[in-house]
């Protein structure tokens, strides 16, 4: 490949990146809270409301986020002619983020609800008997201890995120991988090669280092608040 191939080549794949950056920051500002209200309404004493919350949750992690991301995207055309996504490419990322935020939404949920539950009950007990509403309870005793068992299942499921964002290519969101991928084939004018699509396992170890490091630093941050 020439100077020229790969500045092509380079320009594509820088962005496909920012993309895949886009979907992943986005995915996490939304599943993040809505995550910790499906947490809530799966602890919920209205019965009927938990219910809803763990059938939701056994479909949602039952299956693929493949197929999750075509039935949000052509889901509403072929079943009611509607087409709430609209055309382009911002209705595709639209899409994707929606499938993304409510998949990890659920998993995310489930981390919860492990942390809340490592939490011993006797805190919520002294709270009471000092006063405290169960909602100051668990914000000002549970959070932080919360936070801090959730932390490594957190971390692992932020970098399998990294990753899943290259399954938006399915509905044809052109992410890094897609970027990539599109060499295979000759097209943009460069002769078709798999180098590209081998830089883009660069940049995917590259950003995962960083996250890597970035969230061993948070933990060791809170290593001196130990759960008991």
């Amino acid at each position: 490949m020439s100077a020229g191939d790969w500045n092509i080549v380079l320009n594509a794949l820088n962005i496909g990146f920012l993309q895949t950056l886009r979907l992943f920051f986005a995915t996490l500002i939304g599943a993040i809270p809505l995550g910790l209200l499906i947490m809530f309404a799966r602890r919920s004493s209205f019965k009927p409301l938990s219910w809803l919350m763990q059938s939701l949750s056994w479909i949602i992690r039952g299956s693929p986020l493949m197929i999750q991301l075509l039935i949000i995207y052509y889901g509403p055309g072929l079943a009611f002619d509607w087409h709430p996504w609209g055309g382009g490419e911002a209705g595709r990322f639209s899409a994707a983020a929606v499938a993304f935020i409510i998949n990890y939404a659920f998993y995310f949920a489930e981390i919860y609800r492990g942390g809340i539950a490592s939490i011993p009950q006797g805190q919520e007990e002294a709270g009471l008997v000092l006063g405290m509403t169960r909602t100051q309870i668990f914000f000002k005793v549970k959070l932080l201890q919360m936070v801090k068992a959730i932390l490594p299942p957190m971390s692992n499921e932020v970098i399998t995120l990294v990753k899943d964002t290259s399954l938006s290519r399915i509905i044809s969101l052109q992410e890094i991988v897609w970027a990539g991928q599109k060499f295979l084939k000759g097209s943009e004018g460069v002769r078709a090669s798999i180098l590209p699509l081998l830089f883009t396992g660069i940049y995917y170890l590259v950003f995962n280092g960083l996250l890597t490091l970035l969230l061993a630093k948070i933990e060791k941050r809170l290593s001196y608040f130990q759960v008991r």
